[in-house]
């Protein structure tokens, strides 16, 4: 028979503002946030023009997205599913920009804030969470 476990509730100690306001204020956060937006603002632009390029030329291009490539596959069924191919390419971008350069300086403003060293937050030097 299979035994149900308890589950216990992992306790937080209160954060007061004042501590929110240093991490905020840190050059630390400062850094955080310069290295996201680094990544994020450019790498939103580029989808943008890419897709805009794709809506645009679908509605004033359509002799050129209707152009056949191969059999019935014509230029705009690329275009689209290359549309597809790149959220996962950006996906994957973003994931590898944020282990190697986001996560591990959150990880550190996080133990900070929650007073946590690595060993009670279950999360290494590098940055990765323990299983």
């Amino acid at each position: 028979m299979h035994q149900e476990v308890p589950v216990t509730q992992l306790t937080r100690r209160e954060i007061s503002q004042q501590d929110y306001e240093r991490i905020h204020t840190s050059t630390e956060f400062a850094e955080l946030r310069k290295r996201f937006r680094g990544f994020a603002f450019p790498m939103t632009v580029v989808f943008l023009v890419w897709y805009l390029l794709y809506v645009l030329m679908s509605a004033y291009a359509t002799d050129f997205m209707s152009t056949k490539v191969l059999g019935n596959i014509n230029v705009g069924l690329i275009f689209g599913l290359l549309q597809f191919l790149s959220t996962f390419v950006i996906t994957a971008m973003y994931v590898r920009h944020s282990n190697k350069n986001t996560d591990p300086l959150a990880d550190d403003l996080r133990e900070q804030l929650e007073g946590k060293t690595p060993d009670e937050s279950g999360t290494t030097k590098k940055g990765t969470t323990r299983a």
